[in-house]
């Protein structure tokens, strides 16, 4: 080994680590069902959103808020709001699809001991921000990152999360009382679960499956077939993901 690969290698994570890692990514879930009463501590709690704050954002604008909801009242508020587009979603779908849409469970807002919003403030950092001059986006798109961070995190923690999208942005601002120019990103219920499930519950239930990572890569250009070398290092590692699963 060269010295540019000792000096390299001071910069990976033991395997022990890595294995951690990809092990949490792999088994990370959108949970609906399966939440525990089993209040989180506040401890726990911390560390997460301590792991969704340090996420990266576009010019370090750090543009996320975070709220903590505990009371019932307010879970079923928002609660209300999900059943009511739940119900118009629903109707989007026909025959067998919606039948089947209508038997799944797509939040557990009530279930779980913790919910919490996580909102992106479009003018935190002023109207020039670096890094978003031509990507105006790039405050949402980091505040995804801060979701991602945390999802994470409460997965390495044993906590489940599920992200609940089918709901009213102004039914859920009013149900917070989020001021006009805050963006909600994403509505999560969090908590412990009995179990995670081996795959995703929307492909267990045949609603849809994982698409093949080769149809996904190009090189070069969009729509290009990738090269051949990296077709074939995706190929070898077709079984990466399973290896870490629980």
């Amino acid at each position: 080994m060269g010295q540019d690969d000792i000096a390299q290698s001071q910069h990976y994570l033991s395997s022990d680590d890595r294995d951690g890692f990809y092990r949490t990514l792999f088994n990370r879930r959108d949970v609906r069902s399966e939440f525990l009463s089993t209040p989180v501590p506040d401890e726990v709690l911390a560390r997460v959103l301590y792991a969704a704050h340090h996420a990266p954002s576009v010019g370090f604008m750090q543009p996320w808020d975070f709220t903590v909801i505990k009371s019932h009242a307010v879970k079923q508020k928002v609660h209300v709001a999900f059943q009511k587009a739940n119900a118009e979603a629903a109707e989007q779908f026909v025959d067998e699809r919606q039948a089947k849409y209508k038997q799944l469970k797509l939040a557990g807002i009530v279930d779980a001991p913790i919910n919490l919003c996580i909102t992106c403030d479009r003018e935190r950092s002023g109207k020039v921000v670096l890094g978003r001059t031509h990507m105006p986006e790039m405050d949402l798109y980091s505040t995804v990152c801060a979701v991602q961070n945390l999802w994470l995190a409460a997965r390495a923690e044993g906590l489940g999360v599920g992200w609940v999208s089918i709901i009213e942005t102004d039914d859920l601002k009013q149900a917070l009382g989020i001021s006009g120019q805050i963006v909600p990103i994403a509505y999560l219920c969090i908590g412990y679960v009995d179990h995670f499930r081996a795959q995703p519950e929307l492909a267990s239930k045949g609603w849809r499956q994982r698409m093949s990572l080769h149809e996904l890569v190009h090189s070069e250009q969009w729509g290009q077939e990738m090269d051949a070398e990296l077709a074939a290092g995706i190929a070898q590692q077709a079984d990466f993901p399973d290896a870490y699963k629980e």
